[in-house]
This record gives structure tokens, sequence and C-alpha cells, in this order.
């Protein structure tokens, strides 16, 4: 097996040292992915943990899955002095180019029991696009990797469950530590994984015991995870859906995809199969697609969209190449013992690679230049002495009017662009409202669509970059409401790309952001009086000093968040969120110094807890049975 897997790393190294290199990439979603690290190594694990630098103040982790960016960090945090951010950044990005390829392979040749035909699954793994999220384009070049190392755990989910489906062992920590992992790293595999324990528990008798088995690794995998789950669902209205995909199905019906489920169907007719194990892998893939299509035109109708069908249907991807894959080995093992097995593997691969051809299924090669590094962004945007300008102004926050910085000419939304901005608070000091990537906070949807209400954000922020801002097109927006906004988000500079002088050219006319500073390809209006944000020394207490009728609203200025406390004159304040989402405090005084804590609440300690009992429950079962007697 090791050649097969040594030629499949090959491909694969070669494919990464010509794309990804040795360098920081600039590209889309990366710099915010290397901001979230950041935060992690800053202000600690907590999912919780306050991240002032986005959004007027946002738990970042807290509803975004935390689990790349506790890896990377893990990374970084033994090799500080020795390693940067960026470079422990950079060897999580290669592991979660490589992982999906390796794990589809070791799984699919521990039930086929063959290295060379399960090379043809590492390959397409390893190789997939189609564009779903967890493909090369989406979890590596765009940079959600969270979403591919987490498809890629669903192979490990089904080499883990194996044992246990052929009766040889008992059901071992490692299922719900699987699950586990899937759920930090992205809740949208969940499903699919949910689908491959429910096919593998009803495979063989006594299906009522070992449906309850499972239900009881689901049980120990939702008990470890409620550290971040259990806040996650109790507070799901600090959140905002993300849901701008719509599922389709043009990329099922290319050759290759249709190949590959030609092949699976194949294997359940000719029965295919031959131990328990592999049968589940072949009904996995309806599950999975049941699933999919389940939530695409029931939930989804119904209003739920924390989960989207496009998204989902990745995991059925993986299960349409694990299906096929296994059948394929088991047709193959039938051809007469006089053919090697390592041609026909070879010549799968080879197969599967000219089927993808049309249609750009499979990424088998990316130039350089598609893939460019922080490095040089920083230096064609001059981005160094933009934050160092930034970093010079009096306190308050800077607004970008848009999300990202286009790479190249033209006036597509979806051309090559960087979200480097996301870096602004690491680089110059200086808090951020947008900027960054497509984002679920309530003032992000405030700056998208102009409320910070309860619904999803349907539309990606790139496709509102230089078209509008708070809802309302560039150019008719109302000079006074925005003047409003940008003084109870604490806003000192409006920042625009050149592209967009002449839609806000009422910027600098008719508010007070008058003074100017031209460091192209930015523009930066500065606001003439002074704007008083919440600042802290400690990290524990932020304090601001504020004026108003005794009995009055006032905004604090600091996004609205449950766990906050707001204290003046020895006295607890009341609170309230506002209606664009900003935290607001009821005055005693006409002029209060209010000193604002934030601290764990009842759903988080909580879900310390839980995760704490199920660590040490799982540590005792696992030693426990560790010589557990093979079952019959």
């Amino acid at each position: 097996m090791l050649a097969p897997l040594l030629l499949l790393l090959a491909f694969g190294v070669a494919f990464a040292a010509s794309t990804l290199g040795g360098s920081m990439p600039g590209f889309d979603d990366h710099p915010g992915q290397l901001y979230r690290v950041w935060h992690v190594l800053t202000n600690g694990p907590a999912p919780w943990a306050w991240n002032r630098g986005w959004w007027a103040g946002y738990p970042e982790l807290q509803f975004y899955p935390p689990g790349a960016a506790y890896l990377a960090a893990l990374v970084a945090w033994p090799t500080q002095g020795v390693l940067s951010l960026e470079t422990a950044y950079l060897v999580v990005l290669w592991l979660t180019y490589l992982l999906p390829g390796v794990t589809t392979y070791l799984a699919v040749a521990r039930l086929a029991g063959s290295g060379w035909l399960a090379l043809p699954a590492g390959f397409v793994a390893l190789t997939l696009d189609a564009g779903i999220a967890s493909g090369v384009e989406g979890g590596v070049h765009v940079g959600m990797i969270g979403a591919r190392l987490a498809w890629a755990l669903l192979p490990v989910l089904l080499w883990a469950l194996a044992p246990w489906i052929d009766g040889e062992r008992r059901l071992r920590f490692g299922v719900p530590l699987t699950i586990a992992a899937i759920v930090l790293l992205h809740p949208a595999q969940l499903p699919t994984a949910l689908a491959l324990v429910a096919v593998a528990g009803w495979a063989r008798p006594p299906r009522r015991s070992r449906s309850l088995e499972a239900l009881g690794a689901l049980g120990s995998a939702a008990a470890l995870t409620a550290f971040w789950t259990l806040p996650l669902l109790a507070r799901l209205a600090e959140t905002r859906a993300l849901a701008w995909g719509t599922l389709g199905i043009a990329e099922m019906t290319r050759p290759l995809p249709l190949a590959l489920l030609g092949l699976a169907v194949a294997g359940v007719i000719a029965r295919a199969a031959v131990f328990p194990s592999e049968r589940v892998a072949l009904w996995w893939l309806p599950a999975a697609s049941a699933i999919t299509l389940l939530d695409r035109f029931l939930l989804e109708p119904l209003g739920f969209r924390f989960l989207p069908s496009d998204r989902i249907v990745d995991g059925a991807w993986m299960a349409l190449i694990v299906a096929a894959s296994v059948s394929g080995a088991r047709l193959a093992q039938r051809l007469p013992a006089t053919v090697p097995v390592a041609p026909v593997g070879l010549a799968a691969t080879s197969l599967l690679a000219l089927l993808s051809l049309r249609g750009d299924t499979l990424a088998l090669r990316a130039e350089a230049v598609s893939w460019p590094t922080l490095r040089s962004v920083e230096r064609g945007l001059r981005l160094l002495d933009f934050w160092t300008a930034l970093g010079r102004l009096p306190d308050g926050r800077a607004l970008f009017v848009r999300s990202a910085v286009p790479l190249v000419h033209g006036t597509d939304w979806w051309r090559p662009h960087t979200h480097a901005t996301a870096l602004t608070p690491i680089a110059s000091g200086r808090e951020i409202v947008h900027g960054t990537f497509t984002h679920g906070a309530p003032i992000a949807a405030l700056v998208y669509r102009g409320d910070a209400g309860r619904g999803a954000v349907r539309q990606l922020a790139e496709q509102q970059d230089g078209q509008s801002l708070f809802g309302e097109p560039l150019p008719v927006l109302d000079p006074e409401r925005f003047a409003a906004r940008a003084d109870r988000l604490g806003i000192v500079a409006v920042i625009a790309l050149e592209d967009d002088a002449t839609a806000i050219a009422w910027v600098p006319e008719r508010t007070t952001f008058r003074r100017r500073i031209a460091l192209p390809p930015f523009t930066i209006f500065v606001r003439e009086n002074l704007v008083a944000i919440p600042a802290t020394t400690d990290g524990h207490t932020w304090r601001v000093t504020l004026a108003g009728e005794v009995g009055a609203w006032v905004p604090v200025r600091l996004a609205y968040y449950p766990l906050w406390r707001a204290d003046a004159d020895g006295e607890r304040l009341d609170k309230r969120r506002g209606d664009d989402g900003v935290l607001e405090v009821r005055l005693t005084r006409p002029l209060q110094t209010v000193a604002l804590r934030y601290s764990a609440g009842v759903p988080e300690i909580l879900g310390l807890a839980v995760t704490a009992g199920a660590l040490v429950a799982s540590a005792a079962a696992a030693w426990k049975t560790r010589e557990a007697p093979v079952r019959s």
C-alpha cells in the first residue's frame, strides 16, 4: 500500500509547491483566516472570547467553527519565536490540501484491501473542485479551510466505524472523537456523518442494540463539543445565517460524477460488496443524498438556513467518491488473477482525470500567478504605508466601503480579490467595520442591508462592493443617516478605493469626514470632531465616558452581546440592544464614565463542564475497554 500512497502524495506535493509554495497566501479569505488564528493566540481559546477588531466587536469563534483556528494556533503556540504565525498557518494549509486524498485513500484501501485500487479514490478526493466549498478552489484557493478539513474526516469516520460494522470489535472512542472534530471544523459535514452512523447502526443485527450503541457515540460527540455548541445554540439570536448559495445540479451532470454514479450503481446491482462495511459504504450515498435534498426542499423553504444545502452537498460528494471506489475496486478484483492491480489502478486514475477535463471537475494544474502571496499583495496595495497612516489617526474605528480589494482591473464582482484589509487591527491597532469577508455579525448585516434583524444574509459582501452600503446605493445614500450610523459605530475614518470616489463624493461635501488622505489605491476620509469608543488597559474592563440626559438610552459604540455588564458609580446600569445592534445603556447622570465587563454566562460555563465531564468519562471508558473481547 505504500507505493500508491507515495505516488498520490507526490502529485499533491508538486501541486501544493507550485501554488502555495512556502509563503503565506494573500488571496481572498486567507488573510481573514490568519486573523482568526491570531485572535485565538491573543484572546485565548474560549469560543466566546471577544474580538474587538471586527464589526464593533464580536465573539468571533462562537458563531464560526473554531476547529481550523485552534489547529493552526496549536501549531503556532509552541513554535512562537521560531516559526512565524504565517508559517504555522501555511503548514495547516498544506495539510488542508493533502488530507482529503490521504484519508479517502486509506479508507477505501481498508475496505477493498488494495492500495492500488484505492488510488483513484484518493486522487479524486485530493483534486476535486466541482464548485464545492470543500474542493480545491473553495477549501484551498479561497481559504475555507475548516470546510475542507471536516470533509477530509468523513472517510476517517468510515474507517473508524468499519471494524464495528464488521463485528470485529466494539465501537471505540475514535468514532465520537472524529464526529466531534467534524463539528468543530465545520458542522455542514455533520448531517453526512450522522447519515453514515445511522446506516452503520442498521447494517447488521442485532439492530436495536447496535442503534443504541451508535446513539451513545453521538451523545458522547455532543458532550465533547458542548463547550462550543451549547452556548452557540443558546446565543443563536446573536448571529445571522449566511445563505447566499443555492444547490444546483449542473456540477453533477458532468462526465466525471456521472461515471462515478454509474460505477456506484453497478456495484450495488452486481452485489460487489463483500463485507458489511462495504455495503454501508454503498448505502451511505443515497442516505447522504436524501439528507441534502431534505435540507434543500424542506428545511430551507421553512427558513432554516444555518446549514445550507449547497454546503451539505459536499458530504454527498464524498459519499459518491467512496461508493464508486469501493464498487470499482471489488469489480476490478473479479478480473482474471493474471491481471495485475497496479496497472488497473493507474489506468482508472488516468481515465478519471481525462473525464474531468470537460467541465474542470478536478483541479489538475494551477498557475502560480493566480495564487498571490500576502507579501506581494502588501507591496502591490502599499498596505504597510496605509496601515501606518491609519495608526496615526485619532481614536475610533475605520469603516471600509468595500469588503475586499480587487487584484485585477474589471467590474465583475468575482474577479480575483483579497480581504487583506481584515488584518488592519493587527497591523495598525485600528478596529474596523467591514473590510472582511461575508460575516454573520448583526453589525455586518446592518452594513450589508441596512438593518441588523435576524434574517439570513442572502448576498455575498463582494457582490455589494462599490455598489451599496447600509443597504442603499452608494451615490444616493442619505448623508444624515450615514453620519448618525457612523457616530453610533464610533467611526473616525471612512476608507474607499479610488474607483469609488465618484459614488461617495457626498462624504467630504456633506458630512464631517472632510479631511482627505490619498494613499493609492485607498482614499481615507477623516472625521473632524473626536469620537469616543470603549478602551481597555487590562483586556477585562472597557471604559468610556458618555453624555446625555438622565434616564436616556445612549449608545456605547460597541456591539451588543448578552455577556456585557455595564456599571457606573458603583451601580449596575440597565442595558439593551439598539435597533442597529449597538449596545445601549441608560444613564443615571448627565456625564458618566461607564465600565463594561465581559464574562462567561451560564451556557458557557455549563458547556465547559459538560465537555470536561465527557473527556473524563471517555478516558475512563477507553481504559476499561482496552482489552475488550472481539465480537462475533
